[in-house]
């Protein structure tokens, strides 16, 4: 059956904790995520952990955590080596893995949700899953984590320098920082986990995320400007450990490949609703919403395209490719 710390109250710390350190047996699969549970993120993992225990029945027994419980990003991608956790949901970390993943870190680069499945099949699959693989990661599906926008408390960002000077908050990505400090902004990578309370006591002025997982941590509680830029697309990858994915029954990997894929056209739809309830949602609710000045943003962005193609070997051969998949 499937069970989840966000429903079962009774749980004590004690036995989350020794969830946390024993191996899990053989027919058991955590599935873990650091993402509050009411995210999209959140909600498609556990759409993935229920799925999948409907699909391989009482043989086996899916768990399901949210809200970092088990450890944010960078601590589920290790317990998926380690196999203490069978799948996660990894997204900005991966460019740690390999600064191939950065490619999803550059500014403009998706045109649209339809653009997302043909970089999976044609760029995810055949150039990052490879790079993945050799850290003992197996990258299963690409799924929604949605076009970022720019909250914060500043004032409205219309052009880069409006950003000049402000503290933001990025996801653990070396790009994402030297994009955002391009801009004039003073960029801190930190965990998602801590980014409420680093926006609500003023640690941070600012942050850049998707409208769903704005939404998911009650970040427009604490955020007085919403500025939508669609300045990066930021998809989320369903991976599980190399070892764990090569020993794991025929069968479960069938079930587990066939959910992944339904979860990612779920995903996908639930994200372009979602951004015009949001949208509606956080204006009702009192943010000032703005649109940015997309031609100052991609003149701006410039130099961060001639940076990752000097660092990355490769790089403007793989921008080329995944910017003429936006036209097919």
């Amino acid at each position: 059956m499937i069970t989840s710390l966000n429903r079962v109250r009774h749980v004590t710390l004690a036995a989350t904790l020794a969830v946390v350190s024993l191996p899990a047996a053989a027919d058991t699969f955590i599935v873990a995520v650091g993402a509050a549970s009411n995210s999209l993120q959140g909600r498609s993992a556990e759409m993935f952990a229920t799925e999948l225990q409907s699909r391989l029945g009482d043989a086996h027994t899916v768990e399901f955590y949210a809200d970092g419980q088990l450890g944010d990003e960078r601590e589920l991608m290790q317990k998926l080596r380690t196999g203490t956790v069978q799948f996660t949901l990894l997204s900005s970390v991966m460019t740690t893995v390999a600064d191939e993943f950065a490619v999803f870190d550059l500014p403009f680069l998706v045109a649209d949700r339809d653009h997302v499945l043909r970089l999976h099949e044609n760029l995810v699959m055949t150039d990052l899953a490879p790079l993945a693989s050799d850290a003992g990661l197996e990258l299963i599906s690409t799924w929604e984590n949605g076009f970022r926008h720019i909250t914060n408390n500043l004032r409205p960002v219309t052009l880069p320098s409006d950003l000049n000077g402000m503290k933001l908050r990025t996801p653990p990505s070396e790009w994402r920082v030297a994009m955002f400090n391009e801009y004039g902004a003073n960029a801190t990578s930190m965990a998602f986990s801590e980014l409420f309370v680093a926006l609500q006591t003023g640690t941070m002025d600012g942050q850049e995320n998707p409208l769903t997982n704005i939404d998911g941590a009650g970040l427009s509680e604490v955020q007085r400007y919403l500025s939508l830029s669609n300045h990066v697309y930021s998809p989320t990858y369903l991976t599980s450990g190399v070892r764990i994915w090569n020993n794991m029954p025929e069968d479960v990997q069938l079930a587990v490949t066939e959910v992944a894929a339904m979860v990612q056209e779920w995903s996908l739809a639930e994200g372009e609703a979602a951004d015009i309830a949001l949208l509606e949602k956080f204006e009702a609710a009192g943010m000032e919403v703005n649109n940015v000045d997309r031609d100052a943003f991609v003149e701006a962005s410039v130099p961060v395209y001639t940076m990752f193609s000097e660092r990355v070997e490769g790089a403007a051969d793989m921008i080329d490719a995944a910017l003429a998949l936006a036209s097919e």
